[in-house]
């Protein structure tokens, strides 16, 4: 059962494939029905992978309380769950959801927990548990199993009382149940007793009997005169429902929306194993297609590789757990959590570096693989599982050090690549030799002593969809490589610093405000305290107040407090409020211009890039937050605009959809709080402000104009949850995010869309997002090698269109033992929905739309497509298409899967 609300789709799409080919392997069976009793919320976008991997019906449990007895006295318990961009049934599944507070047995035989508890036959006397009713159950003897039986059957009467059938479910479990022999001997013979009797008394009108949860359902459609799997109503018509159940409460004003942010370090690096996971697993599935097309052995290593993927697959899918992500683990559980995402991320670091080692050598006679001592290395090093990582630093010298840069997206792109050198005089050139403009950038040991054996060398890169280009570094003096320029200050005036020895100090004394600038924006930002206040657009001169904070929530007096779960504050934010001014570092240089902040809990960076095109319309911000000393306090980001927004915005769904939200003043601040997976956004007639992060976040927007998000918790006890500890294993944590303001092209589409049951980002926002967290990937050469023994790679013949997204490339295991790949990958593709009013010009672009098509065969260069064919999600089922499968063709929204043999 995977968390809803900070699981990404593609991780949640990973872990179904995975679960599911185990299960087909291993135990024969394809699953039909989803069963999620504890994760803290639901989203229909689960809902709509589950559809799409061929599941006709699920069960949810954990949605607010209130929600829950408006639907009950609706009997609206069972319904079709339909997304809500669909403009048909296509997507639809049936949906139960449980009516009562748990999923345990006192809450599942009917509505009085004292009775229902008295069947919960582990309970019985003498044993481990009890009821905390104090009525324990009693054994079914002869002497009571009238009574027993009339007592029981009222519950289940009262329960079905709630639905439009006469079928109805009563799970009968817990967590950590069925752990020995004798508490099924208990629960089976007394519960085979109360059937037995029920069912050989006709005058109860009832027939009792175990089943699975596939059983309920096939029982409910044939009460209904439904399609044993389809989406048909039947005769009595069950309701159509769309949205999403966020955010939970189980009592008073007990929200769950705490876990949208507990435990953010792991957040983001679940982000970065994803990154990774895909980036190998793409270039992985290219390289064995190459190595079949050279048609001779190669010494790749193909099947340690494929161990490495399972591994890394299994690690982030068993991260996805809603114990897990959520950031709801005990510390000891966390640290395992952690230890396995670490080691997976350091794993498929060897996959991507021997795939790309391969890719690019111009002679493949001459691959090697010595894990010990890689031809290619990574440029950066996460030190331990609870530590963020550093970047290595390369030795230049006189000779030429090669830099192969992958991009891991499906369009061509320029962005930027920072690297660390061990010189302030370099040169950089491409493949051919010719310079490339680079900046050279101090690397700071605090705000203003910078290192004198170490610098940032950042250039601008190239390269193809999915391909690889090759850079060459050298010292030397150059022209094209140029220093950035620095200015601190401190308290609104200058402060000098010493000791800068290759970079100037330059001063501008604008007064109250430091401006920095690309082709695209303009930043006024506060010289006492380094924050945001405005933005200019230069492509339409139009300027915005957005202006940053920081604030601090404690948490209530009451007796029930926040804790990993819940979030209680005590009253609304207090601005952040630095005990002594902090120091202003201002950059600005040819690539980028940046102004960081170093407060006592937070470093913050604004960025621009310094270039036309996607990389140069957003403001990227970089937060490096350090809560370990604070006593139940959590860290927010604000953001306030003047745009009109009232009381709507905008999160995604797991990345995949946005809903619509709407801030209520009648409930409490910690209502109004949702999960922010990928995004959240606010618009007026004429602008939109989109946030973008790279790690799952709790979002809202408590005021017309204004964006919040939690970026860290500390909090000193348990919740009553079930966890038993409280927060207080904080990291310093860096959060990622860029910030985009995008002017509407007509303003009466903005007013269809106050009431539109659902709202899209533009492509713009979409590749933004994509830049954010799928960066390049850079990756030195180990060795002396000379740049013509490297070619560039390039799989694609053009970039994918704009709105379609390769979720995956991934091999599939081969039905042979020993763990090897087959020939085949999986093949999974995602078409966004985008809203066409925002502009597209100047955006930079370098893909186009088609209406949803591709032809698989005319985009690869050298591969050629042996075959293609449509499946389920999760490969379980193959569709038999009349259509050529060279052309695929997507509807807005839709994944599909295809397996696909390259050679």
């Amino acid at each position: 059962m995977p968390d809803e609300a900070n699981a990404h789709y593609s991780a949640l799409i990973d872990q179904l494939i995975e679960g599911h080919q185990w299960l087909e392997k291993n135990l024969g069976v394809k699953p039909k029905t989803g069963w999620a009793v504890d994760p803290f919320g639901h989203s229909p976008t689960q809902t709509y992978l589950l559809r799409q991997a061929g599941l006709s019906n699920m069960l949810i449990q954990r949605v607010h309380y209130t929600v829950k007895k408006h639907f009950s006295s609706q009997k609206t318990l069972e319904f079709f769950w339909r997304q809500n961009w669909d403009q048909d049934s296509s997507s639809d599944i049936l949906c139960h959801m449980m009516p009562f507070y748990s999923y345990d047995v006192p809450h599942t035989c009917g509505p009085d927990p004292k009775i229902c508890c008295q069947f919960d036959f582990k309970r019985l006397p003498g044993g481990r548990i009890s009821c905390p009713w104090r009525i324990p159950p009693q054994a079914i003897t002869n002497n009571n199993i009238q009574e027993r039986v009339q007592t029981l059957l009222d519950q289940y009467r009262k329960k079905s009382k709630l639905f439009r059938t006469k079928v109805l479910l009563a799970p009968l479990g817990d967590d950590f149940r069925y752990t020995e022999a004798v508490e099924w001997d208990q629960q089976f013979n007394n519960y085979q007793k109360l059937f037995d009797y029920m069912n050989s008394h006709p005058e109860l009108h009832v027939k009792a009997q175990f089943g699975t949860i596939s059983d309920y359902f096939q029982a409910l459609r044939k009460s209904t005169g439904m399609d044993p799997e389809g989406m048909n109503v039947g005769q009595l018509a069950l309701p159509v429902l769309s949205g999403d159940f966020f955010t939970y409460a189980d009592r008073d004003d007990h929200y769950w929306s705490g876990y949208f942010t507990s435990r953010p370090f792991y957040k983001r690096l679940d982000r970065i194993l994803e990154s990774h996971l895909r980036a190998a697993e793409v270039l992985y599935s290219l390289t064995l297609a190459n190595i079949q097309k050279y048609g001779r052995p190669s010494e790749y290593p193909a099947v340690d590789n494929y161990k490495l993927l399972t591994e890394a697959r299994r690690n982030l899918g068993l991260f996805q757990h809603h114990d897990a992500i959520a950031g709801t683990g005990k510390d000891w559980v966390v640290v395992d959590y952690g230890t396995r995402l670490f080691h997976s991320i350091l794993n498929l670091k060897r996959v991507i570096v021997s795939s790309a080692h391969w890719l690019v050598l111009k002679d493949k006679q001459t691959y090697y693989h010595d894990p010990s001592n890689p031809f290619l290395q990574m440029d950066d090093v996460q030190p331990s599982q609870d530590a963020l990582p550093r970047k290595t630093v390369l030795e230049v010298s006189g000779k030429p050090r090669l830099l192969v840069v992958s991009n891991p997206t499906e369009q061509a792109r320029a962005s930027m690549v920072t690297v660390y050198v061990n010189t302030a005089n370099v040169r950089v050139l491409n493949a051919l030799g010719h310079v490339v403009h680079a900046q050279v950038s101090a690397v700071w040991n605090d705000a203003t002593h910078a290192a004198t054996d170490v610098f940032q060398l950042s250039f601008v890169a190239r390269a193809a969809p999915l391909g690889l280009r090759v850079y060459q570094l050298m010292e030397g003096m150059e022209p094209s490589t140029e220093a950035a320029k620095y200015m601190f200050l401190q308290d609104g005036g200058r402060i000098s610093v010493n000791k800068l020895e290759h970079f100037q100090q330059f001063y501008q004394n604008d007064g109250a405000s430091v401006h920095i600038e690309n082709p695209h924006l303009k930043l006024s930002i506060s010289t006492a305290t380094g924050l945001l206040e405005k933005m200019r657009s230069k492509d339409d001169d139009s300027e915005h107040q957005v202006k940053v904070e920081f604030a601090w929530y404690g948490t209530t007096s009451n007796k029930d407090k926040s804790g990993a779960y819940l979030f209680m504050p005590d009253k609304e934010a207090t601005i952040y409020s630095p005990s002594q001014p902090p120091v202003v570092r201002v950059t600005k240089g040819p690539l980028f211009s940046e102004v960081t902040t170093s407060f006592t809990h937070i470093k913050h960076t604004l960025r621009l890039y310094n270039m036309q095109g996607v990389e140069g319309q957003s403001v990227e911000i970089c937060n490096t937050v350090d809560i370990r000393g604070e006593i139940n306090r959590e860290i927010a980001m604000r953001i306030t605009s003047d745009l009109n927004s009232k009381d709507r915005f905008f999160t995604d769904l797991n990345g995949y959809q946005v809903q619509p939200r709407k801030t209520m003043a009648k409930l409490p601040l910690q209502a109004n709080f949702y999960p922010m997976t990928s995004m959240v956004y606010l618009q007026d007639s004429s602008a939109r402000l989109s946030l973008l992060t790279a790690q799952s976040l709790g979002a809202a927007s408590l005021k017309s104009g204004q964006l919040e998000v939690i970026m860290d918790r500390r909090l000193n006890q348990d919740d009553n949850r079930g966890l038993g500890q409280g927060v207080l294993d904080n990291k310093i944590t860096a959060n990622s995010f860029r910030l985009l303001l995008e002017k509407r092209s007509s303003a009466e589409e903005a007013q269809n869309e106050e009431t539109a049951p659902n709202s899209y980002p533009s492509i713009l926002s979409h590749m933004s997002y994509m830049y954010l967290n799928h960066p390049l990937i850079s990756m030195p050469v180990s060795q002396n090698s000379d740049a013509s023994s490297l070619i560039p790679y390039s799989p694609l013949s053009a970039s994918f269109p704009c709105d379609v997204h390769l979720v995956n490339l991934r091999a599939i295991q081969s039905k042979e033992e020993g763990g090897g790949p087959s020939e085949q990958a999986a093949l999974i593709l995602h078409r966004k929905g985008f809203d066409c009013g925002f502009s597209n010009r100047n955006t930079g672009l370098l893909c186009a739309t088609t209406s949803g098509k591709i032809n698989l065969e005319k985009l690869l260069t050298d591969l050629k497509v042996k075959s293609i064919t449509p499946v389920s999600l999760s490969l379980m089922h193959t569709y038999n298409s009349e259509a050529d499968p060279q052309e695929i063709s997507l509807k807005p929204m839709e994944i599909r899967t295809y397996r696909l043999q390259l050679g």
